[in-house]
């Protein structure tokens, strides 16, 4: 308040005490009070204390909502970082998996037991996957003491691990073995063999059939029991089906399962994606059911996507069908999921289908209609990673008819992640609001392009 004004006030509130002390005795004070400020300078006076106190307390109310806004923005950000933690360290124990499979398939068993090695001492979910490929890689270096430890804890810590099986027979090799590294020409052979196998598969089935079954059940290594399955998935005879379901259902390691419901996704029909589902109703392998989940969107199987979608208890793998869905293009399925769910991380992840599917018009309608404002925001972004006329004009029509300021500043991110400099440089040029006006002018600082510089040259001209 300047000077002046308060200068004025003081008046105003002196002359008001002064009428209320030299009224004659009896006369009501407060009809006094009144009286004055009813005078058009207190009248006015009045208002404008009130105006203020209005206006203060407006914005105290707007602080108010934008710090709690903020707290809820910072606890949701802190989830998602422990997710995206959690999630980080499956990648690189995945990733780690990996390279020591190709290892393996390079021959490079030195850096596949260095590899697998470290994966077993990170204590994750593949620990007995990799003490089993550990010992298979020391086998191969003809290091056989290492590997009979290796295969000894796998036994002690993990009973239950459907790798038993296969550190038996490989436990059974290297103490029949002399423990020297095996022979270059010894990969040679088996390669001969396998092609034998498969010449055989076409002359006689019958006689090659046990021939790749005992290839699958043996300790051949990764790259000979992958060739035998392809073998098998792709003669398409009724015996080989068998055999790959048997697999799919189970009867052998995880890794080979879900190579079994690969290929029966790639080589099957409606039976195959029939006995997936069982396999998939029936399993608490969420890895497994992971890789099923995926099997479906190669064989464009939007049905048993959507009822996964709907009824799975597992969040993860929710999240997994509905990304699916986006894959194959199940808009519809994904318009009735995204009307009954009520779940909002579930809702942005249908959001995010309906970008995989290119569906422009659904985010454009969230964007515009959605009630919870980070679903908002959410369709806003998407919107914004679709670079097209439709999405351009979709966002122009949003920040027209918006008035939640955090929506706005969004369709300007929007924007930027397109590279549209015109669109941002028109709303600079139009804005009112200096604090958006800002934040446009901030994007455009960004961007290398004439229409960005031009306006900057336009701004310092000034």
């Amino acid at each position: 308040m300047s000077f002046n004004q308060s200068f004025r006030v003081a008046t105003f509130i002196w002359v008001g005490a002064f009428a209320v002390m030299t009224r004659p005795a009896g006369a009501n004070a407060r009809g006094s009070w009144q009286n004055f400020a009813q005078s058009p300078e207190g009248t006015a006076e009045v208002a404008g204390l009130e105006d203020n106190s209005e206006m203060q307390g407006d914005r105290d109310q707007e602080q108010r909502e934008r710090e709690q806004r903020d707290r809820e923005q910072e606890k949701r950000d802190r989830e998602q970082e422990k997710r995206d933690r959690d999630q980080e360290r499956v990648d690189r124990l995945e990733e780690l998996y990996d390279n020591g499979r190709e290892a393996l398939d390079d021959e490079k068993y030195e850096t596949a037991r260095d590899r697998f090695a470290a994966l077993a001492k990170a204590n994750g979910p593949q620990t007995d996957a990799a003490l089993y490929w550990q010992a298979y890689a020391d086998q191969r270096l003809g290091q056989r003491e290492a590997a009979l430890a290796a295969i000894a804890d796998l036994k002690a810590r993990f009973p239950q691990s459907r790798w038993q099986k296969d550190a038996g027979a490989l436990e059974i090799e290297v103490r029949q073995g002399t423990g020297q590294p095996s022979r270059p020409e010894a990969q040679g052979d088996q390669e001969l063999k396998m092609l034998a196998i498969q010449g055989l598969m076409n002359s006689d089935p019958e006689r090659a059939m046990p021939l790749l079954e005992k290839v699958l059940q043996g300790p051949a290594s990764p790259k000979e029991k992958s060739r035998a399955m392809f073998v098998l998935a792709q003669s398409g005879s009724p015996q080989g089906r068998e055999i790959i379901g048997r697999i799919a259902r189970g009867q052998s390691n995880p890794e080979l399962q879900r190579k079994a419901v690969e290929y029966l996704a790639i080589f099957g029909g409606p039976e195959a994606r029939k006995t997936m589902a069982e396999i998939y109703a029936s399993s608490n392998d969420v890895s497994l059911k992971r890789s099923i989940l995926r099997s479906y969107m190669i064989g464009g199987d939007k049905e048993r996507l959507f009822a996964a979608a709907k009824s799975e208890k597992d969040p993860a793998l929710r999240r997994e069908a509905i990304r699916q869905l986006g894959l194959v293009h199940g808009e519809q399925e994904l318009e009735q999921l995204y009307q009954t769910e009520n779940s909002p991380e579930l809702r942005r992840e249908i959001l995010q289908a309906f970008f995989l599917a290119g569906d422009v018009k659904k985010m454009q309608e969230a964007a515009k209609n959605e009630k919870d404002p980070e679903l908002r925001r959410a369709a806003v972004r998407n919107l914004g990673l679709v670079r097209s006329d439709e999405s351009g004009k979709a966002l122009a029509e949003i920040y027209a008819r918006e008035t939640d300021r955090g929506i706005r500043e969004e369709v300007l991110n929007a924007y930027f992640l397109q590279g549209n400099a015109g669109a941002i440089v028109a709303i600079a040029k139009g804005e009112k609001d200096p604090g958006l006006k800002k934040r446009a002018v901030e994007k455009l600082s960004l961007m290398h392009s004439k229409e960005a510089s031009d306006y900057m040259m336009e701004l310092l001209q000034k």
